[in-house]
C-alpha cells in the first residue's frame, strides 16, 4: 500500500533505524525531539509492521516492543522468525540474529514467532 511519508513517520523510523535494541512506544514518545500523541506513535509503529518495516515483539510482561525488520541470512524468504533477548536488569529487548528452529506436524504453517529469552544482557553481567 501507498503511504503519505510525513515528518511522524520519519522520525519514528528515523529512531528505530539508529537504535540497537527494540524500542517500546513510551521509549520513543521520550526519544522523539518533536511531540507527537501516543495514539498517533502505534498508529505508525502498526503501519511500519503491516508493511514490514519493522516487527512487534511482545514481551512476557505483555509490554510491545518494536524493532527494524531484517531477513535472516539462513532463511531470506523468512523475515524476522528469530529469537530476541530481553534483560531483566536494564530491561532493553534485543534481537538475537540467530534464525529459530523448529518442526511442526505435517499440515501445520508457521506465520508469525514470538520468541522472547530472559535474562542478563552481557552489559548487566
Amino acid at each position: 500500500m501507498n503511504r503519505r511519508n510525513t515528518p511522524t513517520k520519519e522520525a519514528v523510523l528515523d529512531l528505530l533505524i539508529n537504535s540497537r535494541k527494540a524500542l517500546s512506544q513510551d521509549a520513543i514518545e521520550r526519544q522523539l525531539d518533536i511531540k507527537i500523541n501516543r495514539a498517533t506513535i502505534y498508529r505508525v509503529l502498526n503501519r511500519f509492521c503491516e508493511d514490514n518495516i519493522a516487527h512487534k515483539i511482545v514481551a512476557e510482561d505483555g509490554k510491545q516492543y518494536f524493532a527494524i525488520c531484517k531477513k535472516c541470512e539462513n532463511q531470506p524468504e523468512i523475515i524476522d522468525h528469530h529469537f530476541h533477548f530481553r534483560c531483566l536488569i536494564c530491561e532493553s529487548i534485543e534481537c538475537l540474529q540467530v534464525p529459530v528452529s523448529y518442526s511442526l506436524p505435517n499440515g501445520y504453517k508457521v506465520q508469525n514467532t514470538n520468541c522472547v529469552l530472559t535474562g542478563i544482557c552481557n552489559e548487566c553481567a
